[in-house]
């Protein structure tokens, strides 16, 4: 039997909350920042949502590729579009969903520095407690780990999980299932079938 990986699907309603509660810890730090680095992909969307709570109108990107779809990552996190803003001496707040490891904080705050920054400061929504790398601000803790789906990445990571399955599954009902047992996902079938269609599966 498949190892069974813990799951945990995140609303977008989650993700709204999480972020204002994400501005009130800047702003009660006192930390201004000049302009906020998304860390693409997952850093995006959280990104914009603080500059909109903060008020902050700069707003660049780098993307560094670590994790891959379906909890599997590469070996190491590497720069794959680096910084293209002038940040020198600027107050910088670098944003990204999630501190799993540490690894892609570690790459992006390396890189960042590069560019002699005034000061760099760290916010994720969720910080866990398997990092290696202390952010300055997050807005939940995850004690126990699980594997973290944001609505961006429904689709990516639920492919990856089909993959995975040996044998493959033999109809929708067996990949929902095969999902709820060994991912903890539970799924509507009809959006399992969305998902199939424009990631190209085919089932059975």
């Amino acid at each position: 039997m498949a190892k069974k990986i813990h799951c945990e699907l995140i609303s977008w309603a989650e993700v709204q909350r999480l972020c204002r509660r994400l501005a009130g810890l800047v702003r009660a730090s006192g930390y201004d920042p000049d302009i906020v680095i998304a860390i693409g992909r997952g850093g995006y969307v959280p990104a914009r949502l603080l500059c909109d709570c903060l008020d902050i109108m700069a707003l660049t990107s780098i993307k560094i590729e670590h994790y891959l779809s379906g909890a599997s990552r590469q070996e190491q996190a590497v720069v794959r579009y680096p910084l293209k803003a002038d940040i020198r001496g600027q107050r910088v707040l670098l944003v990204d969903d999630v501190n799993d490891t540490g690894d892609t904080l570690d790459v992006a705050i390396e890189h960042l520095q590069t560019f002699h920054p005034g000061e760099i400061r760290t916010a994720v929504m969720h910080h866990k407690t398997t990092t290696s790398f202390i952010v300055d601000y997050y807005a939940r803790k995850v004690i126990k780990w699980r594997w973290l789906i944001y609505p961006w990445a429904v689709y990516e990571d639920i492919a990856g999980f089909l993959g995975r399955m040996s044998p493959p599954p033999q109809s929708l009902a067996d990949a929902r299932q095969r999902l709820a047992d060994q991912f903890d996902i539970a799924i509507p079938l009809q959006r399992l079938e969305d998902i199939c269609t424009c990631m190209n599966i085919r089932i059975g």
